[in-house]
C-alpha cells in the first residue's frame, strides 16, 4: 500500500531529537553553567550516582569535583568533556546545550592505554595495506565485528537519492547476509540522517528497552531538552519496531563523513541485546573517521589519475581540431578520442541546425528535438543525466541509444551543442524487501516487516556520468569556445597587413637583439675610451664623441625595448594576488629620482589588490607613470593622480595628468609600436612603452584605453579581471 504525501510528511517531521527520555543503559542530568545547579535529570540517575545528583541542587561527591573542570572546559572550543568516575567505574561525558551542560554517565570498562593504542595501530596498519575502496570497507567491517563482537557489521553507502547500498559486510553467521542489498531512503528518514551528521555514533543495546523519562525542575518557558548530541537519546518507536522486524535486538551505527558529506554508515547488529562500553565505541568512531580519510584519499588519487588521462585525451582533440581548417572535421575525425573523453558510445555536434554524428546515436530528428529542449533551459551551458526519459517527455523510443545524455553548449547565439550519448543499461537491483510496499494501520505508517531479497528490473537508465567526466566535457567546451572559436574570430578581424607587420617586427626584434646590441655597446665603450685617451681634442670634436655616445645609448635602449616587446608574447604569466599600493609606491619612488628638480603634486588613492603577474604589472605602472612625469614637464606644478576601484568582477585603475595631452583623432595610434604623437625632439623615448603596456594587459585578459585633449592632459585607464572571470575585462 503506497503512503500518501501527508503520511510521509508526518513521518519526516517526527521530533526524534527531543524524545523527553533516554535509554536505560546510562543516566543523564543537566546543570546550569552559571551555578552548577541540576535542572534536569533522568529518573534513573540515583541508580548510577546515588544521592550525589538531585534536581534543584548542586551535585556532591565525586561529581562535584568535576564542576570546576567542566566550567573551564565550557568556555573552550572542545566539543566534549570526558572523565572516569571511580565510583562504580562510570564514564562521564558532557556536551553543551545553550547555556547548560548535558552530562551522561554509563558503566564502563577501563582499557589500558597500551591496549587502546595497540588496537588502533593494528587497524591503521591493516587499512593502509588495502589497495582500493572495496577492500578498505571490508577490512573496516571485519575489524569492527572482531572488536565489538556484534553478529553482523555492514558498511552502508548512500546514493544521490539517499537509498542505501550494503557495500561491505562481516557476518558471524547468526543473522542473514545483506551484502549488495539496497534499502530505500525511507528506512533512514531525513531527520535521522541530519542527526547522524551532527552526532556520529548511536547505540541501542536492547530494542525492547523501556524509555527512562527526563524530569525537570519547574522553570518558566523551559523548552524540551535537545538530545541531538546525546549517546543515551531514546529513539523512535518506529525504529525499534523496524529493528525487531529485521530480527536484531541491538545495534550501533557510526557515521562515515567524507570531506564534510554524509557518505554512509558502519551499521552493527546483534541477534540478542548487546552493550559495548563507551571506550570501545570511541575506538569505533576512530575507525570510521580513519576509513573516511582513506576513502577520500583513494577517491582523490583515482580522480587525479582520471583527470590526467582525460587531460592527455583533451590535448589529442585540441591537436586534431587545430590541424584542420574546420575544427568540427578535426574533432569528429578523432572519433575514438572524442568518445573516450567521457566514455560515451556516441556523440553529435550540432552547429546552426546541422547535425554531424559518430558512434551510436539517435536519428537526426531526435537529436534536434533534444537540442531544442536543451536551448529552453535558460542559463545552462552544461547538462547531464543518466535517465533522459525522467527529464524530457517523448524520448522513451530512443532509450536504447540515448538513456544517458551529457551536453555542453558551444554557442547560445547559434544554438550549437556538443552532445554525448550512453545506451540504456538494463540491470537488476536487489532490494532488502519491497521498497514500494508500506504498511499502514490506524493512520500510522509502520516499518517494513520483510527484508527478503526483492529484485527490481531497472529500465531507461544509463551508467551515471562521473564528476571527472562532466569536468572533462566542460574542459573540452572551454577549449573549443576559448581557443578554437575565439582564435578564428580574432584572426578573421585582423588584416593580412597587421599579421605581416607583427611577424616582421618579431623577426626584426630578434635580429636586432642578436646582431646590434653588442655593436652599440662597443660604440659607447670606444667613444668613452677615445675621450679619455685624447684629452686635448677641441670642443667640437668632444661634442661629436658625446653625440655618438648618446645616439648609441638611445639605439641600445630601443633594441632592449624591442626585445622585451617581442619576448612578452611567449613569456609565461604567473598570476597571484598583487599588492598594487606597493607596486605604485616603488614606481613613484623610482621616477622621482629622475625628476628631483620638478614641482610635481602627487595624488595617490588607496588601490585595490589585483590578480596577475606582479613583475609584468609593475612594468605597466612604470610606463604609465613615467609617461605622466615626462609629458607634464612644461607644467609648474605638474599634477598626477592615481586611483582605482572594483566594479563587479573587474579591477579598474587610472593614471591622470595635466600635461600636454594628445589629439583624440589619433588615439588609435597611441598603443602602436613606434607611434609617437609628440615630437621626439621635445620628449625622449622609444615609442614602445605603451605598446608594451597594452600587450601585458591583454596577456592578463584585460584592456587599456586612453582619453586626452591637446594641452589639457591625458588619462590612461586599464582593467584586470578577477581570477573567476572568463571574459575579457573591459576598461
Amino acid at each position: 500500500m503506497q503512503p500518501n504525501n501527508q503520511d510521509l510528511d508526518l513521518c519526516a517531521r517526527e521530533p526524534i531529537h527531543v524524545p523527553g527520555a533516554i535509554q536505560p543503559h546510562g543516566a543523564l542530568f543537566v546543570i546550569r553553567s552559571t551555578d552548577g545547579v541540576v535542572v534536569q535529570a533522568s529518573q534513573n540517575v540515583a541508580d548510577y550516582l546515588g544521592e550525589t545528583v538531585e534536581l534543584g541542587r548542586v551535585p556532591s561527591g565525586e561529581v562535584a569535583a568535576h564542576l570546576e573542570p567542566m566550567s573551564q572546559w565550557f568556555v573552550t572550543d572542545e566539543p566534549f568533556y570526558q572523565a572516569v568516575l571511580t565510583c562504580g567505574q562510570l564514564s562521564l561525558v558532557a556536551h553543551r546545550r545553550g547555556e547548560r551542560i548535558v552530562v551522561e554517565v554509563e558503566r564502563t570498562e577501563i582499557r589500558p592505554v597500551d591496549e587502546v593504542f595497540g588496537t588502533l595501530r593494528s587497524f591503521t596498519h591493516r587499512l593502509g595495506t588495502q589497495a582500493d575502496i572495496p577492500k578498505s570497507l571490508a577490512a573496516a567491517a571485519e575489524f569492527v565485528r572482531q572488536l565489538t563482537q556484534f553478529d553482523r557489521v555492514l558498511v552502508y553507502r548512500f546514493d544521490p537519492d539517499w537509498n542505501g547500498h550494503v557495500v561491505a559486510e562481516s557476518n558471524g553467521g547468526r543473522l542473514p547476509v545483506y551484502l549488495d542489498l539496497r534499502f530505500p531512503s525511507g528506512d533512514i528518514p531525513a531527520q535521522a540522517r541530519a542527526l547522524y551528521s551532527v552526532n556520529r555514533l548511536r547505540i541501542i543495546p536492547n530494542a525492547t528497552y523501556v524509555p527512562v523519562p527526563i524530569l525537570s525542575v519547574d522553570e518558566p518557558d523551559s523548552a524540551p531538552l535537545d538530545l541531538s548530541l546525546s549517546q543515551l537519546r531514546s529513539v523512535s518507536p518506529v525504529h525499534l519496531e523496524y529493528m525487531r522486524n529485521m530480527g536484531t535486538f541491538a545495534s550501533m551505527s557510526v557515521s562515515i563523513i567524507v570531506d564534510g558529506a554524509f557518505w554512509g554508515l558502519i551499521a552493527c547488529h546483534s541477534a540478542e541485546p548487546h552493550l559495548i562500553s563507551h571506550a570501545t565505541r570511541e575506538i569505533c568512531d576512530f575507525v570510521a573517521q580513519s576509513l573516511a580519510m582513506r576513502i577520500s584519499a583513494l577517491v582523490r588519487a583515482e580522480d587525479a589519475a582520471t583527470r590526467a588521462a582525460l587531460a592527455v585525451n583533451t590535448s589529442h582533440l585540441l591537436a586534431a581540431m587545430t590541424s584542420t581548417p574546420d575544427w568540427v572535421d578535426g574533432l569528429l575525425g578523432a572519433s575514438e578520442a572524442l568518445l573516450a573523453q567521457v566514455h560515451a558510445a556516441g556523440a553529435a555536434v550540432v552547429i546552426d541546425g546541422r547535425v554531424r554524428c559518430i558512434g551510436s546515436v539517435p536519428d537526426e530528428h531526435s537529436v534536434m528535438n533534444i537540442v531544442e529542449w536543451l536551448s529552453k533551459r535558460e542559463g545552462e551551458s552544461h547538462f547531464a543525466t543518466e535517465s533522459l526519459s525522467s527529464e524530457m517527455d517523448g524520448v522513451d523510443d530512443i532509450a536504447g541509444v540515448a538513456s544517458g545524455v551529457l551536453a555542453v553548449s558551444i554557442s547560445k547565439v547559434h544554438n550549437s551543442w556538443l552532445i554525448w550519448f550512453r545506451p540504456e543499461l538494463v540491470r537488476t537491483v536487489t532490494w532488502g524487501g519491497n521498497p514500494h510496499k508500506v504498511i499502514r494501520e490506524s493512520g500510522r505508517i509502520h516499518p517494513r516487516q520483510s527484508f527478503d531479497a526483492w529484485k527490481e528490473l531497472v529500465r531507461r537508465q544509463a551508467a551515471p556520468w562521473l564528476a571527472t567526466e562532466e569536468v572533462a566535457a566542460q574542459d573540452l567546451r572551454a577549449a573549443i569556445v576559448g581557443i578554437v572559436l575565439r582564435k578564428a574570430e580574432e584572426l578573421a578581424q585582423l588584416s593580412t597587413e597587421l599579421q605581416r607587420s607583427n611577424k616582421e617586427l618579431e623577426a626584426f626584434s630578434y635580429s636586432v637583439s642578436h646582431d646590434l646590441r653588442a655593436p652599440f655597446r662597443h660604440i659607447v665603450g670606444f667613444a668613452q675610451l677615445l675621450r679619455e685617451r685624447e684629452t686635448e681634442l677641441d670642443p667640437k670634436s668632444q661634442h661629436y664623441l658625446q653625440t655618438i655616445s648618446e645616439a648609441a645609448l638611445s639605439a641600445g635602449k630601443l633594441v632592449d625595448d624591442l626585445l622585451n616587446f617581442s619576448q612578452l608574447g611567449r613569456a609565461s604569466v604567473t598570476k597571484k594576488p598583487v599588492d598594487m599600493n606597493k607596486l605604485v609606491a616603488e614606481v613613484v619612488k623610482s621616477v622621482r629620482l629622475s625628476a628631483l628638480d620638478r614641482n610635481i603634486e602627487w595624488s595617490i588613492a588607496k588601490l585595490p589588490d589585483a590578480w596577475g603577474d606582479a613583475t609584468l604589472i609593475r612594468q605597466v605602472w612604470f610606463n604609465l607613470i613615467d609617461n605622466a612625469v615626462k609629458y607634464t614637464r612644461p607644467r609648474n606644478p605638474a599634477k598626477i593622480t592615481i586611483d582605482g576601484h572594483v566594479m563587479d568582477d573587474i579591477f579598474i585603475y587610472n593614471v591622470r595628468d595635466n600635461g600636454v595631452g594628445f589629439d583624440m583623432a589619433y588615439v588609435g595610434k597611441l598603443f602602436g609600436v613606434f607611434q609617437r604623437l609628440q615630437r621626439a625632439e621635445d620628449f625622449d623615448g622609444t615609442g614602445i612603452g605603451l605598446a608594451l603596456a597594452r600587450r601585458i594587459i591583454e596577456r592578463h585578459n584585460g584592456s587599456i584605453k586612453a582619453v586626452g585633449e591637446i594641452d589639457s592632459g591625458a588619462s590612461f585607464t586599464f582593467a584586470l579581471p578577477r581570477p573567476e572571470r572568463k571574459e575579457r575585462a573591459l576598461a
